[in-house]
Formats: C-alpha cells, structure tokens, sequence
C-alpha cells in the first residue's frame, strides 16, 4: 500500500490521470452535491485502488464472478464480469472528489433529488473535457455535465483502504485475455 493518493488537474492532461485514478469508483446519488454559492460540485466515491495491483493480485487465483456472487450494493452492470481473488488482493478506499469553478450542472440516466435514486450506486467510467464542461459518465448511460469556467478538480483519499474481494472487469479486459494480449 502506498501513500493516500492526492491530485490537482488543472488541464486536459491532468483529467485524464484522474479519470484513469477514478474508473470503476462506486458513488452513492445521495453523496453528490453542487454547491451552488461555492461555485463547486462534490463527490465521495468508494474508489477501486488500481495502483495498488502491481503483480502480485494478478497472479492470485481468480475467477470469474457472477451476478449470484456479487455484493448487494454493487450496480447492476458491475455484476457481471468482477473477478474475485483471495482475501487482501484488492483493495478499496473512500475518496472526496472536488469540481471547482461550476456554473450549471446536468444530471442524465438519474434524478439527484429523486428519493428513488438516493440509494443507488453509480460506476464512474471516465471523466471527459468539453468546451466549457466537464462530463463524469458512469455506466448505464448516466452522466453528471458541469458546466465549468475553467478545469480544476482535486482527488484525495480519505482514511485507510479495506480489502475487498472484487475487481472490476470490463468486455475489453476479456477480449485482450482471449487474444493473448494483443485486440
């Protein structure tokens, strides 16, 4: 386990570290906030510590899990596809997430304010730029546009990570296992 990760993107470039640092994160509705009169918009996010792989969870004898196996919490469409490993291979840890600078915010695929929503999990899967905006997508076709007068964002961990028994897999990972490595 390394340091607690702590990062400021102020650009394109720096965004797209933080997007890689922040994919598969698991973020509850209900801890998401625009903060209207502070011009920012916040986030905790459970995040999957990806850094913290190296070789050694690699070489753990895995499986392929199943919606079956798959925690009660866990978003619909990151079911399928997690891969387990033995206890302490992967590890997860609470992170706050800060867009400064925002003007507007768009909500697709979920209603913030809705109480339907307030109890579902979202998967982030990147963080892309546009002109004037910031989008976080998450699976399922949801997205979070801040409208932005210029880009900068901080990301830090929160308390220690807890080992978790799931990784997040994705179609692309499956194809590149099958290819041998290469698409």
């Amino acid at each position: 386990m390394g340091p607690p990760l702590k990062l400021r993107a102020v650009d394109q470039e720096d965004l797209e570290v933080l997007s890689a640092c922040l994919q598969d994160a698991l973020v509850p509705v209900q801890d998401m906030r625009f903060l209207k009169d502070e011009r920012r918009f916040v986030m905790v996010a459970n995040r999957f510590c990806w850094e913290n792989l190296g070789g050694t969870a690699e070489q753990d004898d895995t499986r392929e899990g199943t919606a079956d196996d798959a925690p009660d919490n866990a978003p619909d469409n990151a079911q399928e596809g997690t891969q387990t490993a033995k206890a302490g291979a992967f590890e997860r840890v609470h992170c706050g997430i800060t867009f400064e600078h925002v003007s507007h915010v768009q909500a697709r695929g979920f209603s913030p304010g809705a109480a339907a929503d307030q109890g579902r999990l979202l998967e982030v899967l990147a963080i892309l730029v546009e002109d004037g905006a910031l989008t976080v997508v998450f699976s399922g076709g949801a997205a979070v546009k801040l409208e932005v007068d210029k880009v900068e964002a901080f990301v830090q961990d929160m308390g220690e990570p807890w080992p978790t028994l799931w990784r997040p897999r994705h179609p692309m990972d499956d194809e590149l296992d099958r290819d041998g490595g290469t698409r």
